[in-house]
């Protein structure tokens, strides 16, 4: 089994068994929040595009989520968060919405009240995703930024409709 058929078979076990807790209505209002670093970029400069990898890093994603029925895909306003999640958005029939990548805290409490019960993509900075990955979960987790070569982290929060969340923490 390849690297991108165990993340599928984790995330549906993740999406599958943590419902369990509750009854089934509250089972249909799990939000989840599925966060990545963009893809690999070209260069250092300001708003660089994708390098080639980086697409094809952007495809994968694309591909190995295809299965899930996103209600809404944000990145923030730079051109490597915009195509990496792009192609999913495609997939989905959904527009890009655009987020501020310096304000977790005004961000993610606006995310946990209009997205009750969705499923929804953030594509987001090696400095910025663990910041919003943390006021999602309500605490540190993250004590810091990720390394800045590292791409392929992928991490999936779920949040009862009671506030509890939880995080699954994968690689792709």
């Amino acid at each position: 089994m390849n690297r991108t058929s165990k993340s599928i078979v984790a995330i549906s076990l993740f999406c599958l068994l943590f419902p369990l807790k509750g009854n089934a209505q509250e089972a249909d209002n799990i939000s989840t929040f599925i966060l990545v670093r963009h893809a690999e970029k070209e260069d250092n400069s300001r708003d660089p595009d994708l390098s080639q990898e980086g697409y094809e890093r952007a495809e994968r994603l694309a591909k190995m989520l295809a299965e899930i029925d996103f209600d809404a895909v944000y990145s923030t306003p730079y051109i490597r968060t915009r195509e990496t999640a792009r192609p999913l958005a495609e997939n989905n029939g959904l527009e890009l919405s655009e987020y501020d990548p310096g304000s977790p805290d005004e961000t993610v409490p606006e995310w946990r009240s209009l997205h009750r019960g969705d499923i929804v993509l953030i594509s987001g900075h090696s400095n910025t995703t663990p910041a919003f990955a943390n006021a999602l979960l309500g605490r540190e987790h993250f004590k810091e930024t990720f390394d800045e070569s590292d791409y392929g982290n992928l991490l999936i929060i779920t949040i009862t409709p009671v506030g509890e969340a939880r995080l699954l923490h994968l690689r792709y």
